[in-house]
């Protein structure tokens, strides 16, 4: 989403810029990504209680930082593939396939002073295939706790994003380092 948006934004300017000079605009072109291709992964939050919020801040962070996966919030009347709940436990993930599961956003975490928006795209990013990344600096999103309750950063890195990418492309593989099916990812 972010190379379409900089290269309609940049056609756009160009059109402008040589209507203004006398000389003949164009069109400008199609979209380079096109976000409905991506594959939609739907996330049901209504049993995340106080951090619906810091849910949908953290799956609206994912689709700004990747063009193949689009995390949606679940309509009514169909089964979603994420389940986002709230308990007093750690944080966790546990999921069932590429792009399905369940992540508990636990209180115990926030208690201590980590960073809820962070913690749930933390959370999403397993249930997107990505391991955690232990001891991690704060600009790895996947690090999780240990880059400290000082940390607020809720945005993958570069690597990040390219192994969602990679996740969710068009063959739809997993990565070697994806995170395994069916085992609880506690962070």
């Amino acid at each position: 989403m972010h190379v379409r948006k900089l290269t309609s934004g940049l056609a756009a300017v160009l059109a402008v810029t040589f209507s203004l000079m006398g000389g003949q605009a164009v069109a400008a072109p199609a979209p380079v990504a096109d976000r409905a291709a991506a594959r939609v992964v739907t996330y049901d939050a209504s049993g995340s209680a106080e951090f619906r919020t810091a849910v949908d801040r953290g799956a609206a962070i994912w689709n700004e930082s990747v063009d193949a996966v689009d995390l949606r919030p679940v309509a009514s009347g169909q089964r979603a593939n994420v389940r986002v709940l709230a308990d007093n436990g750690w944080p966790r993930a546990l999921t069932t396939s590429l792009g399905n599961g369940t992540v508990y956003i636990g209180r115990q975490a926030v208690d201590q002073g980590y960073n809820t928006i962070r913690i749930s795209a933390h959370e999403l990013g397993h249930i997107l295939g990505l391991p955690d990344r232990k001891p991690g600096p704060c600009s790895s999103l996947m690090s999780g706790s240990s880059a400290g309750t000082a940390c607020t950063n809720p945005y993958p890195n570069a690597a990040e994003k390219s192994e969602v990418q990679g996740n969710f492309g068009a063959a739809l593989t997993r990565t070697a380092g994806a995170v395994p099916v069916g085992v609880m990812i506690v962070d």
